[in-house]
């Protein structure tokens, strides 16, 4: 089913779309749709991911809500410019995708991200009330035309500790999930409001010694 691509930045993931497709943007006519798709966690919760595709690697009426699929592409970042602030945007950017039959089932595990870039900001090491060490880390992964992509990870304990060493301008490669995670953040009029954060949570970092 799946090839064997390597890459510095590599996402595959399986679930539910939960959102009709919506138009996003074209470039040189070729159009861009956005969705959400619902992946399941091992822990037996979910992550909803943004996902974006283009017209010419699948008709957007056949991305329907409640329909099951594989994609296999890239974690790609832009930033958009709210309330006078820049906000960094991720979505999974769809290279090859799979619409799976009714009852079919994927082996594969359900939400795979393989990543090698370059830390791009020092590192914020802490630790929770519970006493759980915990890492926030921005990664920087070059693509093509010499632009990057900058991806937000979290890393616990023992991967919360290693990267605690690491510094801006190691190389390192990882593996984990991208993940969804719902916060409350006050606005400027008080309000407290929910947002949705994306990252990926690290299961494995070393340093690449190339």
């Amino acid at each position: 089913m799946l090839q064997d691509i390597s890459e510095t930045n590599n996402i595959f993931v399986s679930g539910v779309i939960e959102t009709e497709p919506v138009f996003s943007h074209e470039v040189y006519g070729e159009g861009f749709y956005s969705f959400f798709l619902r992946v399941p966690r091992l822990s037996e919760s979910e992550d909803i991911l943004p996902v974006t595709i283009s017209d010419r690697l699948s008709e957007p009426e056949k991305i329907r809500k409640g329909g099951s699929i594989w994609a296999r592409g890239q974690i790609r970042s832009y930033n958009t410019y709210e309330n006078n602030k820049n906000h960094l945007i991720l979505s999974i950017f769809v290279k090859e995708i799979y619409f799976l039959s009714p009852g079919e089932e994927v082996k594969e595990n359900p939400n795979h991200v393989s990543l090698d870039g370059f830390i791009c900001k020092p590192t914020v090491y802490r630790t929770t009330p519970r006493g759980r060490r915990i890492a926030d880390i921005l990664l920087a992964v070059n693509r093509a035309y010499g632009k990057s992509d900058y991806i937000p990870l979290i890393a616990w304990e023992r991967n919360a500790l290693f990267s605690k060493g690491l510094e801006v301008g190691d190389n390192i490669k990882l593996e984990g999930r991208m993940q969804s995670r719902i916060y409350r953040k006050k606005i400027d009029n008080g309000e407290i409001v929910e947002k949705t954060a994306f990252e990926v949570s690290v299961s494995k970092m070393e340093l690449s010694r190339e």
